[in-house]
């Protein structure tokens, strides 16, 4: 008999997960009372969360519960990285239907752990939360360590800066496509199909479904005296707006340099996009990609003004084809 979420319960399932799940290097307390403890030196901490929900966020015909668990790290890694910090906790919600098996979870905690030990060593899982929903939902809170230096916000860009960008572009979105181009039956997700299309297309799909944001170069760039930066979630073009807007500056980017138009307009990258300095040295993975010129807040693409609305926007764009 299989066991699941309603017949081991909380407590049972949760002393099967704890022992699965990363511990952190900063943890003074962790899993078990009523909150964690989490050393803060710095005196400042950065804070981000996120939701994945089934249907608008994933599928289950097409993500394993150890993918769902290392996106989830992905994605909220990225975020505390674009701000400059250093990644030092997660805290975790989940709410699944009782008859969800608990090696599900089991799964999902691993695939915590080793995003968190690939992508961001040192952060683990220092608590969260367990309850019950006829629809698949994850939440994950996440802490940031400054190590003393200010926050890199969006706001700082400067004209005459150049625009960089670390990681890679528009492959989550090409996956994506693929998959409701592929992977469907009748226009449903279809786990035969993926698997075949798995076969094929293995490394494009992965960008997709297992994200490997360049962590690392979130602290590289403000040790390098990024001006400006953030998590490429939504879209280059859309993220970049975003930017322009807060800085009140103009982004002008090189198609050359980005690539395809999918590069500009595909989501979920968790690629970093940063401004720096044109003096400086980039960091890391880093490549320039445009320049911050004068000009009302917008995007450009080889100086001419680009419709940055393209992108993901949970209420604009929800039709039943997200990631």
């Amino acid at each position: 008999m299989t066991d699941t979420l309603g017949s081991v319960g909380e407590s049972g399932v949760l002393a099967r997960i704890f022992p699965r799940l990363p511990a952190a290097t900063a943890q003074l307390l962790g899993p078990g009372d009523d909150a964690a403890v989490v050393a803060a030196a710095d005196g400042r901490v950065v804070i981000t969360t996120d939701m994945m929900i089934h249907g608008p966020d994933f599928r289950l015909a097409w993500s394993s519960p150890f993918d769902l668990g290392w996106k989830a790290a992905a994605s909220n890694l990225s975020d505390v990285a674009a701000m400059g910090a250093v990644p030092t906790a997660l805290v975790v919600a989940l709410a699944a239907p009782s008859t969800t098996p608990v090696a599900f979870l089991e799964a999902f905690a691993d695939g915590l752990r080793e995003g968190c030990d690939t992508l961001s060593p040192g952060c683990g899982v220092v608590g969260g939360d367990l309850s019950v929903s006829s629809t698949l939902t994850i939440a994950v809170t996440a802490f940031g360590d400054l190590e003393g230096r200010e926050p890199v916000l969006r706001s700082g860009a400067r004209v005459g800066d150049v625009v960089a960008v670390s990681g890679v572009l528009g492959r989550a979105a090409e996956g994506l496509a693929l998959l409701f181009d592929e992977a469907t039956v009748d226009g449903e997700p279809d786990a035969a199909a993926f698997g075949d299309l798995v076969e094929r297309s293995g490394e494009v799909i992965a960008a997709q479904l297992r994200p490997s944001p360049p962590i690392a170069d979130g602290r590289a760039a403000a040790l390098a005296g990024a001006t400006a930066m953030l998590d490429l979630s939504d879209g280059l073009a859309m993220d970049a707006r975003r930017l322009a807007h807060a800085s009140a500056v103009a982004l002008d980017l090189d198609s050359a340099a980005v690539g395809s138009r999918r590069a500009l307009d595909g989501g979920e990258d968790h690629s970093l996009l940063a401004t720096f300095p044109a003096d400086a040295t980039l960091p890391g993975g880093f490549r320039i990609i445009g320049s911050v010129v004068a000009g009302p807040p917008e995007v450009r693409v080889d100086g001419v003004a680009y419709d940055a609305r393209s992108g993901w926007d949970p209420y604009e764009n929800w039709d039943g084809h997200s990631g």
